[in-house]
């Protein structure tokens, strides 16, 4: 049986308890002879989150505080007792998706929660979280904190869960997390650990075992006997694919090898919608096509950039450093891709006329791409790029907007006097 960890050098700390954690985890997989592709590994924002890569299991990295539930929904959409979903959060996570931890036991979902709790938010900076025993020091309680921490596994327990521990993360636990992945229903385990670079730090000489007891807590065992949630299939499922139409082939490819390209505007100007068309219309010439979209969080403002990768054979993964065509429509979008422009050795920069070309060892084009509107840019960009690079024919570009839907969106009189071509 293949390893569930693929190294037992961890990205954490030395003396970091996640690392504990990690090695007891796989440990337990490995005895209850679970194979890394019947495993779903969540993961929340926070230090122990940096694991992802290092298991050879299926990983999830979620937003803080939502792994739990980013977990629920892998389980009732597998609906198949054989796959474990494992959820890791840390006590910072925990408190910020705390209701999503009670929902969890309350339906008792066929899961386990494993709660990484050093006792305050160790990426962040030391701050006091909802787990913080009282009196414990942290970075935004130096004199100790004095609020009583959440009994996680009292609300657990409660909540309905199936299975409920809290452990200390010393010595070899690996049994313990085996019998709690092995239990139908919710597991959740808490596990009590110190942050080598501010727990230890801000309470030096302090032990787990007088840290857990003067917090009023225990290490214990708490179940439930109650089935784990059934999903109740009346009818089969639609699946959301089948109203899709397929995209017809019109060509066939041009191109030896594979072509990257980089479109790079600003939010809201439809950049990915542009990028979405250029996909559609390599589809339609016969290549094979990954889209890859970047933009902030708040939608609707700064850069917004699209990859693209254009083959003529299976692309196996996404990944691109260096494109072979930059397509800039904003200053926002050069702001966001001036690094991978630099780089540039050869190969094609089509730019705004309204902007200055950084240095690159790409040929320029300077192209007046806001002059149709500066919602059209991005789409209008294709044409030029369809013109310059000869990869893609116009005639394709122009029925990938029609399937698409944006014909009504775009300026396509104005597009079709400047290229001096019908439009289809």
């Amino acid at each position: 049986m293949k390893n569930i960890l693929n190294t037992q050098e961890l990205p954490f700390c030395k003396g970091c308890g996640h690392d504990l954690i990690a090695k007891s985890t796989a440990a337990a997989l490995e005895k209850s002879g679970c194979s890394p592709l019947d495993i779903i590994l969540v993961t929340d924002i926070g230090c122990h989150g940096i694991i992802d890569t290092s298991f050879n299991t299926h990983t999830i990295h979620g937003l803080h505080g939502r792994s739990v539930s980013l977990g629920v929904g892998i389980s009732l959409g597998l609906n198949n007792s054989d796959k474990k979903v494992i959820v890791f959060t840390g006590d910072g996570g925990a408190t910020i998706g705390l209701q999503h931890i009670m929902e969890a036991a309350r339906l008792n979902i066929n899961m386990t929660i494993v709660i990484h709790n050093n006792m305050l938010y160790g990426m962040t900076g030391g701050q006091t979280s909802g787990l913080t025993p009282q009196g414990f020091n942290t970075t935004t309680a130096p004199s100790g904190n004095t609020f009583e921490q959440y009994d996680i596994c009292g609300l657990a327990h409660t909540a309905g869960a199936s299975y409920i521990s809290r452990i200390l993360g010393i010595g070899n636990i690996a049994d313990k997390l085996a019998e709690a992945i092995n239990t139908n229903g919710c597991s959740v385990v808490e596990v009590i650990e110190l942050c080598p670079g501010y727990g230890m730090k801000l309470n030096p000489k302090r032990k787990l075992a007088e840290i857990l007891e003067s917090s009023g807590k225990s290490e214990g065992i708490w179940t439930n006997n109650r089935l784990p949630f059934a999903v109740d299939i009346k009818e089969e499922p639609t699946s959301l694919l089948k109203n899709l139409k397929a995209i017809e082939i019109i060509d066939k490819p041009q191109l030896k090898s594979s072509y990257t390209v980089l479109l790079s505007g600003s939010a809201g100007e439809g950049v990915q919608t542009a990028a979405n068309i250029l996909a559609i219309t390599a589809v339609s010439s016969g290549y094979h096509v990954t889209q890859k979209g970047s933009y902030p969080v708040t939608v609707g403002v700064g850069f917004s950039t699209a990859e693209i990768i254009i083959s003529p054979n299976e692309i196996l993964y996404h990944g691109m450093t260096i494109p072979d065509i930059a397509i800039i429509t904003s200053q926002d979008g050069l702001n966001h891709s001036k690094k991978r422009i630099n780089l540039m050795n050869n190969g094609i920069l089509m730019i705004d006329s309204s902007l200055s070309a950084p240095q690159t060892g790409a040929r320029v084009y300077n192209i007046d791409f806001r002059s149709i509107g500066v919602k059209s840019a991005s789409m209008f960009s294709l044409f030029y790029f369809s013109e310059i690079s000869k990869i893609l024919p116009h005639a394709a570009i122009f029925k990938a907007i029609e399937q698409h839907g944006d014909a009504h969106k775009i300026p396509l009189d104005k597009i079709k006097e400047i290229f001096r071509f019908d439009v289809l």
